[in-house]
């Protein structure tokens, strides 16, 4: 049986699913930069939004795999996946747009909104406004999470069911080892990257032994 083609080194990436102008990237980026309210949670449920459904820049599964890959990169990112993805988009003339894009409009917001919470932090409306806020953030969080596990739990099934139990327990290990042990979160990141590795290579294995 032949081994399934990986999304991550066809053609795909070297151009985007829908040619995109250097105006349009700026301009959605832009948008997104406007509308970044409640952190990186809401900013992240944005770009998968516009990049993946709206402006089809990137495959689902790619765009996963982006955001795994910036988990383990230094810095914030939310940026090294606007520097990606405006990469895809637009090149170098991509990236330059979608990060002032994204951050232009939302420091300067950020800078009004820290200034006006000072003067009104103490009453009662704000502090129940900013209670309110909270569960709304955890629910765009889960929603964005389930649609980045999407393409990779398909993914998952098309090399075999281990594939997927091996993919559960990355997950419950990870959570474990966060929340039981002192072990920095790279670490942790970079021993499941060793792991899924060991596993793929394991799969493919079995599968070239199984067509011979």
């Amino acid at each position: 049986m032949p081994e399934p083609a990986d999304p991550m080194s066809s053609s795909k990436l070297t151009s985007p699913r829908r040619p995109a102008s250097l105006s349009r990237i700026l301009r959605v980026w832009l948008l997104i930069g406007a509308q970044s309210f409640g952190g990186g949670v809401a900013t992240l449920a944005l770009i998968q939004r516009a990049a993946v459904e709206q402006e089809q820049w990137v495959e689902p599964d790619e765009f996963a795999r982006m955001w795994a890959l910036v988990q383990v990169a230094p810095g914030i990112n939310l940026l090294a996946l606007a520097i990606l993805i405006g990469r895809r988009a637009g090149g170098n003339a991509g990236i330059a747009a979608s990060l002032f894009g994204l951050m232009a409009p939302s420091v300067s917001i950020t800078i009004l909104f820290t200034a006006a919470y000072q003067r009104f932090e103490g009453l009662p409306v704000v502090r129940a406004a900013m209670r309110g806020v909270m569960p709304a953030v955890l629910a765009l969080g889960v929603v964005v999470m389930a649609k980045i596990a999407k393409p990779m739990a398909d993914e998952g099934r098309r090399y075999g069911r281990s594939q997927i139990v091996v993919g559960i327990l990355l997950f419950a290990g990870s959570a474990l080892a966060l929340l039981r042990t002192g072990l920095p979160v790279v670490g942790i990141l970079f021993a499941a990257a060793l792991s899924g590795s060991a596993a793929r290579v394991w799969a493919v294995r079995g599968k070239s032994e199984e067509a011979a």
